[in-house]
């Protein structure tokens, strides 16, 4: 039988390997309130927010298309999707463009969020696992909590926040054919 202190310490080594794998540069961006960050890698660009072309019967999280420099990019609102209140888009509410992982290829998605913050190199230490808040909330889209200062920041994961089907969806609305 385990003890508490042998449970302790591998529970300390996990949290170890996690913040370890998860240092490293983030777009931060403010959203309803919080702070939250996405990896520098999966950003392709930040653009200011415009016009959106909304694509008939397509969930209300999913704003639509724009056309940047030629190519549609799907758009999502994050709020939407993460069950925020909705908001009116400000002159600093911005469209991170993301790359996103849909099925065997990276698709490019924008996302609207408040305002963008900064990059932010987290160190290992900065980092924790996101708390478990009971079994009927999904946080597999939360990569970890980020702490800066007496902030904390909520690294999320685009691409888990969105099931099969948002994905499929954003696939199509890419590439109607």
């Amino acid at each position: 039988m385990e003890t508490s202190g042998t449970q302790n310490i591998e529970a300390s080594v996990d949290q170890g390997k996690l913040s370890g794998r998860l240092a490293g540069k983030y777009l931060t961006f403010n959203l309803g309130g919080g702070q939250y960050g996405v990896e520098i890698l999966r950003v392709q660009e930040i653009i200011g927010i415009q016009p959106i072309t909304h694509v008939p019967k397509s969930p209300e999280y999913i704003k639509g298309v724009i056309n940047l420099r030629g190519k549609i990019i799907p758009v999502l609102d994050l709020r939407l999707k993460l069950d925020m209140q909705p908001e009116e888009y400000t002159a600093q509410t911005c469209i991170i463009v993301l790359n996103i992982a849909v099925e065997d290829q990276l698709i490019a998605v924008g996302v609207v969020v408040d305002s963008v913050r900064e990059v932010y190199d987290f160190d290992a230490e900065q980092i924790e696992s996101a708390p478990k808040f009971g079994s009927d909330m999904d946080t597999s889209a939360i990569l970890g909590m980020g702490k800066i200062g007496e902030s904390v920041v909520m690294l999320l994961d685009i691409s888990e926040a969105l099931s099969q089907t948002d994905k499929a969806i954003l696939s199509k609305v890419k590439n109607p054919n």
